[in-house]
């Protein structure tokens, strides 16, 4: 059975405030039972608030209208995010004012209120729930997509993967990647590895040790061929461990929730090559696309990377030293990743399909 994915487009079709994508998504939210999924219940609205002097997160108008929505169902509404981005989400104007419900840290003001479960993958044993996610009834994933440096795409699973756990698990979540192999014995430190890299990814700590940011890491292997001793190699699987990381957290995170109780919401404007996290921001890599909605994670990822196609990319997106390489998506031209790892995963996990179908709200 396919899943069913709404969509609404950020063109409008005639000038008139009815058909833009403010009004259209007030139609989006009207296809789903909002009473019987949040009336009544702690509803957590959970979105990336940005950092620093990004001004590419979603507008305070998309939120209100969302919260509104939620509000009229009978829900009791917070948003929430990681406590430092919502200590400073007053400069992008993310206030109870304008958005029409209170902001909340996730895991309390210092990161501490976390409910521990246990999981088993490669290195990463435990996955600590954001409190205030766990102890929430209800849950709105409302995401910003936008390209991401260690797995080519951010959406609805890395809002969650990375916004509903402590940093500690963030940070059991980042040890994932992995890429590289580095022989210390071959290795004469001639440093040619990092005159090769273009991107700011490889250097040497204070012991001497290589070590590799695959954040920056296109997988272009430069360091690799630029190495006259062989001492760098290259395994093509490693980046997938992060994604899987990823869709094991987020499973977990759902696995919390009652069945009926979770809607994801893509916003598919402003995307950008890198996370909203980063502080900073940078020309959108395709025009605005629009809208999805879906009750379904995995149906809403796959049509997000379906909807971001190359043949729309904006090169002045890129900085200069960005050239695109090889790859089938977008996304994996411009970060070497694939992003459809981490949706097979989510699949794998059966948090959801990849089979949908596209129903566009006019």
């Amino acid at each position: 059975m396919m899943a069913t994915v709404y969509f609404a487009s950020a063109q409008a079709e005639r000038l008139d405030a009815n058909a833009t994508l403010p009004a259209k998504f007030k139609r989006i939210l009207d296809q789903f039972p909002l009473k019987a999924m949040f009336g009544g219940k702690l509803t957590a609205i959970k979105m990336h608030l940005g950092n620093n002097i990004g001004y590419t997160t979603i507008h305070p108008l998309f939120v209100r209208i969302l919260v509104q929505a939620l509000k009229e169902a009978e829900a009791d509404v917070f948003i929430t995010d990681d406590a430092w981005a919502v200590r400073n989400a007053k400069a992008r104007g993310y206030t109870e004012e304008t958005l029409g419900a209170p902001l909340v840290g996730v895991s309390g003001f210092r990161d501490r209120y976390h409910y521990s479960k246990p999981v088993d993958y490669q290195t990463l044993k435990e996955i600590q729930i954001a409190g205030y996610i766990h102890d929430a009834e209800a849950m709105v994933d409302f995401s910003h997509v936008k390209g991401h440096g260690a797995c080519a795409y951010g959406g609805a699973c890395k809002n969650i993967a990375m916004g509903c756990v402590t940093a500690a698990t963030r940070a059991e979540i980042h040890r994932l990647e992995g890429g590289m192999t580095w022989d210390a014995e071959l290795c004469t430190h001639c440093e040619m590895c990092i005159q090769a890299c273009r991107y700011g990814a490889n250097k040497f700590n204070e012991k001497g040790e290589y070590e590799i940011f695959y954040h920056n890491c296109v997988f272009c292997q430069h360091c690799v061929n630029a190495c006259p001793n062989n001492a760098i190699k290259m395994d093509p699987q490693g980046f997938y461990h992060f994604q899987e990381g990823m869709a094991l957290c987020t499973k977990t995170v759902l696995d919390t929730f009652e069945p009926g109780r979770l809607l994801f919401i893509n916003m598919l404007l402003n995307i950008t090559m890198f996370c909203d996290c980063w502080g900073f921001s940078t020309g959108s890599l395709v025009p605005d696309i629009g809208i999805l909605a879906s009750t379904d994670m995995v149906a809403i990822e796959q049509a997000s990377l379906d909807l971001i196609k190359s043949e729309n990319f904006i090169p002045s997106a890129l900085p200069k030293d960005r050239p695109l390489h090889e790859g089938e998506h977008l996304l994996q031209k411009i970060h070497g990743k694939d992003p459809f790892v981490q949706v097979a995963a989510l699949e794998r996990h059966g948090v959801g399909s990849r089979r949908y179908e596209l129903v566009e709200i006019t």
